[in-house]
């Protein structure tokens, strides 16, 4: 019996699909190109009480919410660093070890460089993802979690960003609800509205100075985005990252593979990039984290010729006999599950379908982007 795969295809049309993707131009089988998404719906700031929220449903109804919440937190890395004593609590209550430090450290220098770079710190950032009739310590969540969290940090801007002061910093709650079984892969649908939730993300202004308790604006009209908005003069035009799902077929590249074409992918990459708009950038993205991902077309039970099936006239053959028919059969006439990993010149085909200038990678932050205004 062939491995259960969630998959409702046979060999015979797993046969058919794999030779209609490796075609040259592939058909896929909802007629989108090698690198159209999927049609989808978003939106920003739909939940009322989070610092940030976004919703993104695709055309096949997998949907995702996310929601932000930030919370000031103490940092304790500055009690071991000058020997002070951890008080009881956090929340800007315990003992006063600081030493001021001005608070332009805060903000960015002429160079569009912040100088508050490095002190950031990945605990700062927590994401959680609830998916229905899974666990929370169920293998994918747990795996999602920490790819997405990864991307996230990969490039440090995220965890920098939290720095108040020397003795607090916020603690960011990233907390993702898929709405519906996941009919797809979900890391790239989680991955799209995380990044837009993160672009509606405020935190309130903070208006006292140096390294006191932080004091903040209670008007909420005066705070400020997470990820400042374009004004067409500043030079902080950092944006979250976003991860791509990139699948491979022969030596066709196709972008956001839905879940029958990754029944016959040959290999499964997710890529992670970041965009900076900045005075001088070229407009091509930086590659901050990459996976590979074992595709389910691995588990499928391979075809039978008919040279070899007895049922329908076939004879029973030698071990070198067979052989020699599989490889025959090589030209996906009869399914294979794919064996081994993806070559090095096809992962940097990839690579460079999302980096580069006019790609896309730059195509999908530029879309984001026309939902965040």
């Amino acid at each position: 019996m062939a491995p259960f795969t969630n998959i409702p295809l046979s060999p015979a049309e797993l046969a058919y699909l794999h030779s209609s993707l490796s075609q040259n131009p592939p058909i896929r089988p909802d007629g989108r190109s090698p690198t159209q998404f999927r049609p989808l719906i978003a939106e920003t700031d739909i939940l009322p009480s989070p610092n940030g929220s976004a919703r993104i449903c695709f055309a096949d109804g997998t949907e995702a919410i996310v929601g932000i919440k930030a919370e000031v937190e103490k940092s304790r890395n500055i009690l071991a660093a000058t020997g002070g004593v951890e008080s009881e609590g956090v929340l800007g209550l315990g003992t006063d070890v600081g030493q001021d430090v001005d608070m332009d450290e805060v903000e960015d220098d002429q160079g569009g460089q912040r100088k508050n770079a490095g002190k950031g710190e990945e605990s700062w950032v927590e994401a959680a993802i609830e998916i229905p009739g899974m666990r929370d310590d169920d293998a994918l969540p747990i795996f999602l979690s920490a790819m997405l969290t990864e991307a996230l940090l990969a490039d440090g801007e995220l965890k920098d960003r939290l720095w108040i002061n020397r003795r607090f910093h916020w603690r960011l709650y990233i907390d993702v609800l898929l709405l519906s079984q996941p009919l797809s892969y979900p890391l790239p649908l989680l991955s799209l509205t995380t990044h837009l939730a993160l672009l509606s993300t405020r935190i309130p202004a903070l208006v006292s100075e140096k390294d006191e308790d932080p004091l903040f604006n209670d008007d909420w009209e005066a705070s400020h985005f997470l990820y400042p908005r374009s004004d067409g003069m500043s030079m902080d035009q950092h944006k979250p990252p976003v991860t791509l799902l990139v699948m491979s077929v022969g030596e066709n590249i196709i972008f956001d593979p839905s879940k029958e074409e990754l029944a016959v992918a040959d290999s499964v990459v997710a890529i992670s990039a970041v965009g900076q708009t900045i005075s001088g950038n070229d407009g091509a993205l930086k590659m901050i984290a990459l996976r590979t991902i074992d595709p389910p077309s691995r588990l499928t039970g391979a075809g039978v010729p008919n040279s070899q099936n007895t049922t329908t006239g076939g004879t029973a053959v030698s071990a070198a006999e067979a052989f020699a028919l599989r490889e025959k059969d090589q030209g996906q006439t009869v399914w294979r599950p794919p064996r081994g990993g993806v070559k090095r010149t096809m992962i940097a085909k990839m690579i460079k379908m999302v980096v580069e200038k006019g790609g896309v990678g730059q195509e999908v932050l530029g879309a984001l982007a026309n939902v965040e205004s």
